[in-house]
């Protein structure tokens, strides 16, 4: 049976580690460091995404601020708030939570975010920063992966690792992560996608198997090799009839395939927390890096 990776208790851990260093520098007389967010519309599943990070500034002691948008926004609207904040020397990071709504143009408010406080890790300078293997902010979830597999000492050096979805959030930013020269990393690795032939012929060879496809339990037991690493990021609602009226599912069938994997990452509790987690560490990066900050 598979050892699990439990985000939940290394989150926890990480925001403590973070907390010490916020004591020490407002006992220094120096501010808290700063994260806004932008929220646009009512989207559930942001709403309380974005409520959750609140929650962790809180616990660490960052200040937190939310700036909040009707789904009506326009997009000019969002550009001059996004300047302000670029401008605003007591802001040391900031997120504009996505999807935003259609008249939106998604990548052009990415872009728009100053690179030095982008720390959710998504500007294309970041990026690129990213696949050269130079100092940057790591998106958020590769960010939680790699530090799940190094608080556990999860061998990487020459294993097959394959990913499993392409996003540029998680899956594409993974797979340079995990082929980069560094721990974790040094693995072999085969990024997967819709378009990939008979999929199983990959992860049945894998050492490692990261998924974000997004369709719930759909990595099964037959799928993975004895002794396999399964990280699982994919989180869907999925209906039923208990009181809730849904559950949370994960890419991964838990239970077929942690009978034959070594490690593996529960849903709740395995790369979401962690993802929160390192929005924290990036923003206490940007808080010691900020030129502001003197």
């Amino acid at each position: 049976m598979a050892q699990i990776l439990d985000g939940l208790k290394v989150s926890k851990e990480i925001k403590a580690e973070i907390k010490v260093e916020v004591d020490k520098i407002i006992a220094g007389k120096r501010r808290a460091p700063h994260l806004v967010a932008i929220l646009v519309g009512n989207n559930g599943a942001s709403k309380a995404y974005v409520n959750a990070k609140v929650k962790d500034c809180e616990e660490v002691g960052f200040q937190s601020s939310l700036v909040k948008f009707p789904s009506t926004v326009s997009e000019s609207e969002l550009l001059e708030k996004i300047e302000e904040l670029n401008k605003d020397k007591s802001v040391d990071g900031f997120i504009v939570q996505l999807p935003l709504p259609d008249q939106v143009d998604q990548e052009k408010i990415i872009n728009a975010i100053d690179p030095r406080k982008d720390v959710d890790g998504f500007h294309p300078t970041n990026f690129g920063k990213m696949a050269l293997e130079m100092d940057t902010f790591l998106p958020a979830t590769p960010f939680g992966i790699l530090t799940l597999l190094e608080r556990y000492n999860i061998e990487t050096k020459g294993k097959d690792c394959v990913i499993i979805g392409r996003s540029k959030i998680v899956g594409r930013p993974m797979s340079i992560l995990m082929g980069r020269k560094d721990f974790p990393g040094n693995s072999t690795v085969t990024l997967t996608h819709s378009y990939t032939k008979d999929i199983e012929e990959y992860t049945k060879k894998a050492d490692i198997v990261i998924t974000a496809l997004g369709d719930p339990h759909f990595l099964k037991g037959e799928m993975i090799k004895d002794g396999a690493v399964i990280v699982d990021v994919g989180i869907t609602r999925v209906d039923n009839d208990s009181p809730k009226g849904y559950y949370l599912a994960g890419d991964v069938d838990f239970d077929s395939c942690a009978e034959k994997a070594s490690w593996i990452t529960p849903v709740p509790g395995g790369v979401g927390p962690m993802t929160r987690a390192m929005l924290m560490k990036n923003t206490i990066i940007a808080y010691k890096t900020s030129v502001y900050n003197d």
